[in-house]
């Protein structure tokens, strides 16, 4: 019997003092849970208009590339010079605005526009800015690969087999990138350096076994280089 009144008192005690403290301190427990409230509220407020901005960021960009797909048709005819230049310039603005899918996006279109005028310079720049703007998105090892592609169209052909490396390994989120490991043998090969082309060539078959296409291409490269070195 002691012990539950000795209990009793105790609980007692903690409550009168527990009421004793919210009665002394309600003002800073009521500015605290204000605080909190205001804290929850501006992060659900932050998240919505970020929502918000990427979802209107990703509406602008497919209209460019509305624009686009129809300025493509005859995107080197005189006539349309002015029109190409007017959504170069308003694309590098828009990217330079806007990171991730969108910003990496509308670089894509700046490069496509100069791919179809081989202007390969320029087209390397803005694929190499599509994919930093990119990150982790698949755009990335996409942008990378056609970036490789204006670098070889330049005769560069270090830098193709750099960028191609750097496509090559995102093994399994880019469809291209078995593609991509032949093209660094296929620019090695050129080069005459065999040893590195034979190495590139066979890490396809180790890394991307299920296609077919790209395995028997890079054998076939195996099997003639094997025997004009013997």
């Amino acid at each position: 019997m002691a012990t539950t009144r000795e209990e009793t008192k105790e609980k007692r005690s903690f409550g009168d003092g527990l009421a004793d403290f919210i009665q002394r301190n309600r003002k800073k427990l009521l500015i605290t849970m204000i605080l909190a409230v205001v804290i929850v509220i501006g992060f659900i407020t932050g998240f919505t208009i970020r929502d918000v901005v990427q979802e209107k960021a990703i509406n602008a960009v497919e209209d460019f590339s509305q624009r686009y797909d129809i300025l493509v048709i005859d995107i080197n005819e005189a006539s349309k010079a002015e029109e190409v230049r007017a959504l170069l310039d308003e694309l590098s603005a828009f990217g330079e605005k806007h990171s991730g899918y969108a910003g990496s996006r509308a670089y894509s279109l700046v490069a496509s526009i100069y791919m179809e005028r081989k202007d390969w310079g320029e087209a390397e720049k803005a694929w190499t800015r599509s994919a930093k703007l990119a990150g982790k998105s698949y755009l990335a090892p996409v942008a990378l690969f056609n970036a490789a592609v204006a670098a070889e169209e330049q005769g560069n052909l270090a830098e193709a087999i750099s960028f191609y490396s750097e496509s090559a390994a995102h093994v399994s989120d880019f469809p291209g990138a078995a593609r991509a490991q032949f093209s660094i043998g296929r620019l090695n090969e050129s080069q005459g350096d065999t040893q590195a082309a034979l190495e590139a060539y066979r890490l396809i078959s180790e890394k991307w076994a299920n296609e077919t296409t790209w395995v028997n291409l890079a054998q076939d490269r195996i099997i003639t280089l094997s025997n004009s070195g013997s």
